[in-house]
């Protein structure tokens, strides 16, 4: 039985339905800055038989001034709950998508496989492709079914502060935002610009060739460069809250360098503390 872990294609989606196999979709559609439109958007229409997971509600915990950034991950319980309302069990394969080149639906991805269910892939091209292949949106809500789903929590997949400031020290430590925010030029979001002092730049965004992932082969050039040294599996990656670096933990790993870690409170956590160091500039 064919398995997909990373990306999955519009065809291999129609092929995994075809098979009747125990599919679960979860509509991952999100914007920061209309935090209703992902909501609204799956409403207007959506793949059939999908779920709506809200980044700020669901695939987020509390926000606690002056101690976590913008996205913290949510508690396990609470999201084994979620899951298990989809109807996820040990056997299911899980597909996520969104409308935004897998930016929302890859922290999605992760955490499924931070909860230690591995089959969860993130459908390449999205809704879009999906659309553009002849899907027909629906607007029917599926039933919750509560499954039995156990977690197997992989706090190896995770560093925290302290740990990723050694990376950084080290050269293992990656930006996934744009240059303009890594080197400080600009920060439309946060309050304060810059990075974490040695941390690498690697735009999650450089994965995608408009909203579909680059070939596997550009990829394993890309992340190889990267990696150059050391394993996948020594190395972390942040963005500003803890959503698109997820994007290159997922690329990573479908190019064949699996085990990069999350720094999951990211920029937007580090700065909370005045204490932390702040890096301006390309180095």
């Amino acid at each position: 039985m064919v398995t997909y872990r990373t990306l999955v294609t519009v065809d291999e989606l129609q092929s995994l339905a075809d098979q009747q196999r125990e599919l679960v979709l979860v509509d991952c559609r999100f914007s920061l800055g209309d935090p209703a439109a992902g909501r609204r958007a799956y409403e207007d229409g959506h793949i059939p038989g999908a779920h709506y997971a809200d980044l700020n509600r669901q695939l987020s915990g509390p926000v606690v001034a002056g101690r976590t950034g913008r996205h913290p991950l949510p508690d396990p319980a609470k999201l084994t709950h979620l899951v298990g309302s989809w109807g996820v069990t040990e056997t299911s394969q899980v597909v996520v998508y969104d409308d935004a080149g897998g930016a929302m639906a890859s922290r999605a991805w992760w955490l499924l496989r931070w909860l230690g269910h591995e089959d969860v892939a993130v459908l390449d091209g999205g809704f879009a492709d999906w659309v553009a292949a002849g899907g027909a949106p629906c607007r029917e809500i599926p039933t919750l079914a509560i499954s039995v789903f156990k977690p197997k929590l992989r706090s190896d997949l995770l560093v925290d502060a302290t740990q990723a400031s050694s990376l950084a020290q080290q050269g293992r430590l990656f930006d996934a935002r744009g240059l303009a925010r890594f080197r400080g030029d600009e920060e439309p979001i946060d309050p304060v610009a810059g990075h974490i002092p040695g941390a690498r730049p690697l735009p999650f965004a450089d994965n995608l060739d408009g909203l579909r992932f680059r070939s596997k082969a550009q990829l394993e050039a890309r992340y190889a460069e990267a990696f150059t040294g050391t394993e996948a599996s020594h190395c972390a990656v942040y963005c500003g809250s803890g959503v698109t670096a997820c994007h290159d933990i997922l690329a990573a790993a479908h190019a064949g360098f699996d085990g990069v870690k999350l720094y999951a409170g990211s920029w937007s956590e580090w700065i909370t503390d005045p204490s932390r160091p702040v890096a301006t500039g390309a180095d």
